[in-house]
Order: C-alpha cells, then structure tokens, then sequence
C-alpha cells in the first residue's frame, strides 16, 4: 500500500533506535559535572520525542484495513537471504504507542527514587525500549528473535542492581526461565525458515496456507509447541508464571511498570503473530487444553492474591489473572474474543503500570509493601485515594473505565466457544472484585493499629503520571471503538481463516 501523506518511509527505524540516541548523550556526559541530571532530563526528552513519533505512525495507519502500514525492507544478511522487515499493522501499532508513552512515566517515576548510578540506569531504560519498539516494529523471523531476546539483558539488569534483597536470585530465575523459552522459538523459527524458504512474517502465513506449503502433521504439533511454551512463560501462564512475583517483587518501580505493562504483552502479541496467523489449525486443535490453562490461571492467581499480604505481590499475581483472560479471548477464536484480549491487554498495560507506580509511591514514603502497615490514607494522601480508586475499579472492570469492554468481551468469546471456560472467567472476576477492594478499602480506609506519621500526597510530578494513565483508562474505557477500529480488520481475517480450516465459513 501507499504510504500516508507526510509520513517518512523511515519513520520506523527513527522510532526504533531514537533511544540509542539519548544512550549516547548519556554517555557522552557521564565524565561531566552534574552528569546525573543530564542523564535524567536526556532519558526524558528522548522518551518524549519517541511519544510524538508513535503517534505519527499510529496516524499512519488506515483504518478499517488488515494491512500493513509503513513498510519497509532493509538489506541485513543479502547473501542468506536475509532482509529486515519494518511495519505496522493493527495488531502492533497499540502497542507501539503504549510503549512509548510508558517509558518516559517510568523515567518520571524513577526521578527521586533512584539515587545510585542514574546513567546506567537511564540508559537501560532507553536501550529497553528500542528492544520492545524493535520487536513490534519488525515483520521478519529474524531480527524479531534479536529485539524479542534483547528485552532480557537491560531488564535482568534493572532487577539485579537496583532491584530489592532478595534482587540477584529473582533475575536470575527471570533470565533463565525467559531464555529458556526464548531458546524453544529460535528453534521454532528455524523449522519455519527451512520449510517455507521465508523469514517474512507476513508471508509464511500464506506460504502456510492448505494450497501452497502446509507444515506436516508429525512436526507442526512440535513447532506449535515450541511457540507456544516461549510465549507462554512471556505472558505468563500458568503453570510458567512462577518467576513473575519474584521479578516484580524486587524490581525497581520502574522496572515492574514496564515489566507488567509491556514485556509480559510481547506475549500476546507473538501468540497473535505465530500461533493464530501462521498456524490457526493447530491452534484450533489446542484451544481446549489452552482455555482450560488460562481458566486455572485466572482462578488460581486470584486466589493466591487474596492470601497475601504484601502489595507489590499482591499486583503481580492480578497480572498472572489478566493475562488468563488475555488468552482466554484469543483462543476462543471468535471476534468478541479476539477483540476483548487485545482491549484487555491494551488496558492492563495502562492498570498494571499505575498501580505498581502506586506501590513505589506508598513504598518511598514508609518503606514498607506490607498492607497491614498502612491505612487511613483517605485522610492524609485524599489525591493518591482518588489516583487508587480509578486503578481499582478498571482493574476489575467497571463500566466506564477501560477493564470493562475487554474482559467483557473475552468472556462473551469464550462463551461463544466454550461455556465451561466463560463460567471459570467469570468466576475470576468475582474474585478479582474482591482482593482489589478489599486492598483498596485495607489501605485508604481501615485505621491503621498504630498511628503513623504524617504521609505527604502526591506531589506534582506524581499527580501528572496518575493523570495521564487515568486519562487513558478513561478514554479507553468510554470510547473504546477508536482503540478497536485499528485491529477489528485483523481480528475478522484470523476468524475467517479459521473458520475456513472448519469448514463452516464461507
């Protein structure tokens, strides 16, 4: 297709690896006095340019089409083969502007808080997300494995040097278990390189297709697997969640608002790409056993979290819930449920990255996740009480607020599809009800059993982040038709293929 008037055709690549830009001011400066502001405010403007620059491309994307926007090939590895592919489409082009609006709110956030070698600690943030806007960005096998797999080193590091006591065994286990997975796609995309001739991601579907190249029976069940157990532990599903507490328990505030908020959506973003598009019938084949893990994973991360009584891990496993209905949606393969997993995994981004941020407000003031140790805070924090009543409510969906039209959604999906799967979402959301407020009511209503001291609200910069992620809560969740138009058209044609696979389309 032709490009959008006015928009480069380089955009992309811009967008890409403008943060490598702010690394080398960064750099530059670390030797000069007052290195740590300038490292700050570089971090901070690149981040903002990058916001402008999502929202070109998001601009460029037409709407009511499946295609892709802003494509463009690069010559990468000629004699292999090898091309980089950049592109957008309705799938990723959400995903690009969250990403790039939650990076300089984790700069914001970490403002005060981080004390010790802010260079390096900007830096990575930045480097961080020229991995993830790399990996939404990329339309080939390749260079989509090298931005997938370098989202791990910037945040292991985030974890192990500025993260909590317990911080080296919690990155460590992420690592490891990321990179296993990681290790299982190489594989995957190699198997897919070999049979088709292609790394193109938007042609193997088609080279896939019944009529052309179908991957054999004895070894598309293996090659499914293979995606699926790597995207799995992103997301993460039961019974692959286990290293996910323990990464946003000791993570720093900004590296578990872009932890829940983006790296566990590359998740579904490659179960969309890999799985429904290049493989739909051996995703149908799997659907069930898929939608029962989610279900588990739903109810069980629900329970785990009315158990605990430390925040940060508290918010955790409701990421391990929304995820369960991330994929509950997508394996449903009805529209509603493909529509809802996208709005639920759009929502969570903004939810899950404000209330962690909540966490690390309370947590710079007391020092403390304990819920036991805190309440009455309507009286003494009346603005961060408000902040916290709206995260609270679109975390567990209420009318009006951006939780709502996707878990609905997701539920109306896997009703279509699978009643008993919709009853166990349902009851997850029962759940999910009950352990958010009931924090919520523990921390700004209970009186605490002793006293604290005075505890100052939010202050300026606070205010600003919980205002802009409030605002797209609420935009989302009121006019939710301008989140869905883009990737409606995606949605139907994944439908249609697998109806076709059934026999029952037209």
């Amino acid at each position: 297709m032709s490009l959008t008037p006015h928009a480069p055709s380089h955009l992309l690549m811009l967008l890409t690896f403008l943060p490598l830009l702010g690394v080398a001011v960064i750099a530059a400066s670390s030797r000069l006095k007052g290195a740590e502001a300038v490292a700050r405010w570089s971090a901070l403007v690149t981040s903002i340019i990058g916001v402008v620059l999502a929202a070109w491309a998001l601009r460029a994307m037409p709407p009511g089409c499946s295609c892709v926007a802003l494509s463009r090939h690069y010559e990468w590895l000629p004699h292999l083969g090898l091309i980089h592919i950049k592109g957008i489409d309705g799938f990723s082009a959400w995903f690009i502007m969250v990403t790039a609006i939650l990076v300089p709110l984790s700069i914001l956030a970490s403002w005060r808080s981080i004390t010790q070698r802010v260079p390096l600690f900007m830096s990575l943030l930045l480097v961080l997300e020229t991995a993830l806007l790399g990996a939404f960005t990329t339309l080939d096998l390749v260079a989509f494995y090298v931005f997938f797999e370098g989202t791990l080193v910037p945040m292991f590091l985030l974890i192990a040097l500025w993260g909590g006591p317990a911080r080296r065994h919690a990155a460590f286990k992420f690592f490891l278990f990321t990179f296993a997975g990681s290790v299982l796609m190489l594989v995957a995309m190699i198997a897919l390189y070999l049979h088709t001739g292609s790394a193109d991601m938007t042609a193997i579907p088609r080279l896939l297709s019944p009529g052309q190249q179908p991957l054999p029976p004895e070894i598309s069940g293996w090659i499914w697997a293979a995606f699926f157990l790597a995207l799995a532990i992103k997301m993460p599903l039961w019974p692959m969640h286990t290293w996910l507490p323990y990464a946003h328990v000791e993570a720093p505030t900004a590296g578990s608002m872009l932890l829940a908020g983006i790296l566990l959506k590359l998740g579904g973003y490659g179960m969309i790409r890999f799985l429904l598009q290049m493989m739909p019938g051996t995703s149908l084949d799997f659907s069930p056993l898929v939608m029962g893990l989610a279900v588990i994973a739903i109810v069980y991360a629900s329970l785990v979290a009315l158990t605990q009584s430390d925040m940060k891990k508290l918010v955790a496993y409701s990421s391990v819930a929304h995820m369960g209905f991330a994929v509950l949606g997508l394996f449903s393969f009805t529209p509603q449920g493909l529509q809802g997993a996208m709005l639920v995994m759009i929502s969570h981004a903004l939810v899950s990255a404000g209330l962690f941020y909540a966490v690390g407000v309370l947590y710079e003031r007391r020092h403390s996740r304990d819920i036991a140790d805190y309440g009455g805070l309507a009286g003494s924090m009346p603005r961060f009480a408000v902040a916290l009543m709206l995260l609270t409510l679109a975390s567990i969906g209420l009318p009006g607020t951006s939780g709502f039209v996707g878990e609905f959604l997701a539920l109306q999906g896997a009703f279509i599809s699978r009643q008993w799967a919709a009853a166990g979402g349902a009851l997850g959301m029962v759940l999910g009800a009950a352990y958010m407020l009931i924090l919520y009511r523990r921390l700004v209503f209970t009186a605490p059993a002793t006293p604290p001291a005075v505890t100052p609200d939010l202050e300026a910069r606070e205010t600003l982040i919980f205002v802009v992620l409030g605002l797209g809560i609420l935009a989302m969740g009121l006019h939710p038709s301008f989140v869905q138009a883009l990737f409606a058209p995606g949605v139907d044609d994944i439908v249609a293929g697998a109806l076709a696979l059934t026999g029952t389309g037209s």
